[in-house]
């Protein structure tokens, strides 16, 4: 396995983007545009309203959460 594999919830995203067909900076200014901010509530919406599967939405939330965390703090 080489060292620039990502990692985590970054190990989906090339999935994400050829199962669903947009890539993952859309799906993460989705995220930050919904009016919902807890984890799970964001996981729900992504998985009824885009049809995303948990372990893709989990992994965008989670992904996007954290990025926002590092950027405010």
């Amino acid at each position: 396995m080489s060292s620039n594999t990502p990692k985590g919830p970054a190990s989906y995203f090339p999935s994400i983007e050829k199962k669903y067909g947009r890539p993952v900076a859309e799906w993460k200014d989705l995220i930050r545009s919904s009016p919902l901010t807890k984890h799970m509530e964001l996981v729900a919406w992504l998985k009824t309203e885009h049809g995303l599967g948990h372990g893709h939405a989990n992994a965008l939330v989670a992904h996007t959460l954290a990025e926002d965390t590092t950027k405010a703090s």
